[in-house]
């Protein structure tokens, strides 16, 4: 198991919202290069770095966050949020994401999903599927598509993805646990 704690950026800051609510956000920390270190010094490896800016604009916003982490401290980093043309995605790379999470992009552009998957390999691509009453939920949860959030990691799994992180938006940050029933019904209809 790996567990795999996430920090949301916004305007360069370590933020919560709650139900993906940006009218709620919450700043817990002004540096999240402190947040990430603080991780890393507990023993964690991996990071899932999350820009909410970008995620409901059209581009990656908060790479320089991205490229602070990684080259400053051991975590890998799973980069997601506004990644949505060829460019932003050799962005993320370039400045030291080890994987990119695609997920407005997967919905609204599956061939260019598909082509990144093929591109980088699947080891480098996951699938994004956050939900809101198990409808996709894209552009930073501010938009509800009507694909089904099992039947669209079905759909990619078949396709090649490998690795999946899936939210539903009604737990994001409540603090009332997971959605066990949802994960449970993902684990028996995929293979991931």
């Amino acid at each position: 198991m790996r567990i795999i704690p996430a920090i949301d950026i916004i305007d360069g800051k370590c933020v919560r919202l709650t139900k993906g609510d940006y009218a709620t956000k919450k700043t817990y920390n002004e540096n999240p290069l402190e947040v990430a270190k603080e991780f890393e010094a507990n023993g964690i490896k991996y990071l899932h770095l999350v820009d909410l800016d970008g995620a409901r604009s059209n581009n990656i916003v908060n790479y320089k966050v991205l490229r602070e982490i990684a080259s400053k401290t051991s975590l890998k980093v799973d980069f997601g949020g506004g990644v949505k043309s060829d460019n932003d995605i050799r962005i993320a790379f370039e400045n030291g994401a080890a994987q990119v999470t695609g997920g407005s992009i997967a919905v609204q552009k599956p061939k260019m999903f598909l082509h990144w998957l093929a591109t980088y390999g699947a080891d480098k691509i996951i699938l994004g599927a956050d939900s809101h009453n198990r409808k996709i939920a894209t552009h930073g949860w501010q938009q509800q598509s009507e694909l089904d959030v099992v039947d669209f990691i079905a759909d990619y799994e078949r396709k090649g993805v490998k690795y999946i992180i899936c939210t539903d938006i009604s737990k994001d940050g409540m603090l009332q646990g997971t959605s066990n029933k949802l994960y449970t019904e993902i684990l028996q209809k995929t293979n991931v």
